[in-house]
């Protein structure tokens, strides 16, 4: 099967790496970059857990090709923590115990972080419509609701 050569920012880091034609985003990031923050949740698009920004706007990245990004800037979960500090989003879900299992906590961080960069000032519904796309087994959404209130409530306060 032939290879492509990709060349793309991932987290600010300009980034080479060879993927087949029908090779997806997400296995792109998991298996060729090591990237592992990113989950397989569905493969279809419908879960949210494999959610990146590409070229600043939230992807699922199990529906998007490898070679599609060539010159694109992406960013991962990998990539929110800056300087070893926390992102608000990051610390508000552990403050309020938003996860369990994790599985689709990177996805939903990275949503969230979409979401209260269209919307500093979300109400409750707000929140919980931004998030309807991304799916956990484990939580009731009430305490990540909470978190993503809370974060945004903090980021006005920081002027973040």
């Amino acid at each position: 099967m032939s290879r492509n050569l990709v060349t793309a920012t991932i987290n600010g880091d300009e980034v080479e790496f060879s993927c087949s034609t029908g090779q997806t985003l997400l296995e792109v990031l998991r298996g060729e970059l090591y990237l592992t923050g990113t989950k397989n949740g569905c493969g279809s698009g419908d879960c949210g857990a494999c959610t990146v920004f590409l070229n600043g706007r939230p992807v699922n990245a199990c529906l998007v090709l490898g070679v599609e990004v060539g010159g694109a800037n992406i960013e991962t979960i990998e990539g929110m923590a800056k300087d070893d500090q926390l992102h608000p989003l990051q610390q508000k879900f552990l403050d309020h115990a938003a996860l369990q299992c994790g599985f689709c906590t990177p996805g939903i961080l990275n949503m969230a972080k979409a979401l209260l960069e269209k919307n500093p000032d979300p109400s409750e519904s707000e929140v919980r419509f931004g998030l309807a796309g991304n799916l956990c087994r484990c939580t009731g959404y009430d305490k990540i609701i909470r978190a993503v209130l809370d974060a945004a409530a903090e980021m006005r306060a920081s002027g973040s």
